[in-house]
């Protein structure tokens, strides 16, 4: 289409040699005129056809007046789709005589052809900037995710007598959320939870620096106060004016619960005793905003059953269709209650795919650290050592995949089928057999839920999934204790249709059919379902 257009433009001046130039023609050049969206010119010319004498423009109009005392005498509107995307400007002949009819027959029949041609280069150009922008912001991401993934701990702390759970997950847009722990003199551990203002890889860089500046001088400083009071002043001088860190940082002692800690503007800690939900307050300015803050310092004592929470705010802001917020509120009602580790972090997602719903963007990141006692009246989900829960059954020569726990709600083994997949997703299982261990764990941990937990929320079924090259090896753990172990009968379909059979007896039926081998581990505490699906799957061929 441009070369047809661009033909029509020479025929047009070797027809007129002597006569006007076109703006992009040699000899008299015609400067460009800059027309503003809203001058009364550009709703002329895009209702006007054919080339226009700019001498007989008489209204008021600042481009019209430019045109003028640039020497464009003849305009020629390229108009595409309805919307003006350029114009021919022909200043005044060499010649004394006017523009013929044939002239402007023949401009009219450039623009027909330049005007499309203007169009479409118009949008390639368009798309190529937009492309690029596009490489360029996903490179960024991509060096942010890194930056960010860099700093991130690889493993959890064990201390004796702690459950401890974590769960971070990206927005699309990096932010600037980060979580730490620490090893302290005396076995202490320091606790570090933070969010940095903005996105992309700033932020990512300034919470690379947050995180070695705390991790350098908390061996150092034994106090939290006076430990986010030097990040401050570290970081105020050369932190980007617009941005801050909101930053919390604690030290616990897991001997006796001692938690000392002070708080740079985050959100609040949430701690689980019994059925309520405490706060722990302590006051100080973000990191980065002002130089010399001080940082109030409390202490508490996290007491045999109690769990805390540490969250950014990913999840309390997040949005329904509604645009209504999952709030810090509702966050700390559900926590109430709850079981510590990861069966409070699987119910709180669960309940923010609630509020959400299909579809949803993740418009922040979300951080959750727990870490729950153990003991007393709380809900501890971590058996003790000599209850053979899934977190220490003998696993001689297996290698852990996952440990997790789900609350003993009706639809949570979805959860645990979910979980379990994900766990052996890198061993490349055959699907058929994949689908024969998820409809095992399924149907094991809605018996666990139902039977063994009696569908009490609160109380978690603990999974454990292991593997030792040869087979997979999943335990499925409720609080049922020391129930009679029975064989599993085929059942009768007639006898359950006529009422003379219980029915019940499905479930264990189906599992034993699904794996290779399934065996029962209780004592007075727990009731464990051990289930083991050979890989090569030699005995249940699909």
């Amino acid at each position: 289409m441009a070369s047809v257009a661009q033909r029509a433009l020479n025929r047009f001046r070797r027809r007129k040699a002597g006569g006007a130039e076109a703006a992009t023609g040699s000899g008299i050049q015609v400067a460009p005129v800059e027309i503003a969206p809203n001058d009364p010119l550009v709703a002329y010319f895009q209702t006007t056809s054919g080339a226009v004498d700019v001498d007989n423009l008489d209204f008021d109009s600042p481009a019209a007046e430019q045109l003028k005392r640039s020497g464009v005498k003849l305009v020629v509107p390229l108009v595409s789709q309805g919307e003006l995307i350029g114009l021919l400007n022909l200043g005044p002949r060499r010649s004394e005589r006017e523009y013929s009819g044939d002239d402007r027959k023949l401009l009219d029949t450039l623009a027909a052809h330049a005007a499309p041609a203007l169009r479409v280069a118009q949008l390639v150009k368009q798309q190529e900037a937009e492309v690029r922008t596009r490489e360029r912001l996903e490179q960024e991401l991509r060096v942010a995710q890194l930056i960010q993934q860099q700093f991130l701990p690889k493993e959890l702390p064990d201390l004796p007598g702690w459950q401890v759970a974590a769960f971070y997950q990206p927005a699309r847009q990096v932010g600037g959320d980060f979580y730490d722990f620490i090893d302290l003199p005396d076995g202490k551990v320091g606790i570090v939870v933070g969010d940095v203002t903005d996105k992309g890889v700033p932020a990512a860089l300034v919470m690379a620096t947050t995180h070695s500046i705390l991790r350098g001088e908390a061996p150092r400083l034994n106090s939290p106060g006076q430990l986010l009071e030097r990040a401050n002043n570290r970081l105020f001088p050369d932190i980007p004016s617009h941005m801050f860190v909101t930053c919390l940082y604690g030290v616990l002692d897991p001997q006796t619960g001692r938690f000392v800690y002070a708080n740079a503007g985050h959100n609040l800690p949430y701690v689980r005793s019994g059925n309520e939900t405490l706060e722990y307050r302590a006051t100080g300015m973000p990191l980065g905003l002002m130089a010399g803050m001080k940082y109030e310092e409390k202490e508490a004592i996290i007491e045999p059953g109690q769990a805390i929470l540490f969250h950014s705010d990913g999840l309390a802001e997040a949005h329904n269709p509604q645009r209504e917020m999952f709030g810090f509120g509702r966050l700390k009602e559900e926590m109430a209650g709850r079981p510590g580790g990861n069966a409070l972090i699987d119910h709180l997602l669960d309940r923010l795919r609630h509020h959400t719903g299909h579809g949803w963007e993740q418009e922040d990141d979300i951080t959750l650290v727990t870490l729950e006692r153990a003991g007393g009246e709380g809900l501890f989900t971590s058996a003790p050592a000599s209850i053979p829960g899934p977190r220490n059954l003998p696993v001689d020569g297996e290698n852990e995949l996952a440990s997790f726990s789900v609350g003993s709600s009706p639809g949570n083994e979805r959860e645990a089928m979910r979980r379990v997949e994900e766990a052996v997703a890198d061993l490349t299982m055959p699907p058929a057999q994949l689908e024969r261990l998820k409809t095992a764990v399924s149907e094991a941990t809605m018996n666990a839920i139902e039977h063994g937990n009696k569908n009490q929320a609160e109380v978690p079924v603990d999974i454990r999934v292991t593997s030792n090259g040869d087979a997979v090896t999943v335990y499925i753990t409720d609080q049922g204790g020391d129930q009679p172990t029975f064989e599993t009968p085929t059942p009768d379909i007639e006898a359950k249709l006529a009422g003379t059979q219980t029915p019940r007896g499905w479930g264990l039926f189906l599992i034993k059919n699904m794996v290779d081998e399934m065996d029962v581990i209780t004592d007075e505490h727990h009731h464990t379902l051990k289930l083991v699906l050979r890989r090569e799957g030699e005995d249940h061929d699909a």
